[in-house]
């Protein structure tokens, strides 16, 4: 990625951005400004050039807690029973303009938001960043770089230690 990932604007020039989802795409264009705006979400952007306002990728972070009871047990097995639910972030959105394909930009906004998520987790007690992969092609993404079905959810989990190991 040659340009670096920034926080959503208003001045950002988001309606001809098209990842092939329509899902995706309305959200950029009509619903992120508010979900930032009302502290739901973080949404973060590259642009085609330096100096350009024109997205041509996005992710989104926000907190989240995934039931103690889905988390496989070998893991769950390590919390305090006090814990129901174990603090995550959630990875909610990601998405690339298809004019981008097959140049990586997919995967260099995933460890961007993996990297964001790793510092997050030195300041606040997160165990793992989560996912709802939208379709199959996403669920195959994020299996590619590791991260774990978690039982009975279409959630995917990435433990927070196997993200620290990519950045130590």
């Amino acid at each position: 990625m040659t340009q670096k990932t920034i926080e959503l604007r208003k001045n950002h020039l988001r309606d001809e951005f098209n990842c092939g989802n329509k899902v995706l795409d309305e959200y950029l264009k009509k619903q992120a400004n508010q979900d930032v705006r009302k502290k739901l979400a973080r949404c973060f952007v590259v642009t085609d050039e330096p100096n350009s306002f024109r997205v041509i990728g996005y992710y989104t972070l926000s907190a989240a807690s995934v039931p103690r009871k889905l988390i496989p047990y070998d893991l769950e097995k390590k919390f305090p029973d006090a814990y129901v639910t174990i603090p995550a972030i959630l990875l909610g959105r990601l998405a690339r303009d298809v004019a981008f394909a097959n140049q990586r930009l997919g995967e260099e906004l995933l460890i961007d938001a993996l990297y964001r998520s790793f510092l997050a987790s030195k300041e606040l007690g997160t165990f793992a960043v989560v996912v709802d992969p939208i379709d199959q092609n996403a669920k195959k993404f994020y299996e590619k770089y590791g991260f774990i079905q978690l039982p009975d959810s279409g959630r995917m989990f990435l433990p927070m230690k196997s993200i620290e190991q990519l950045f130590n």
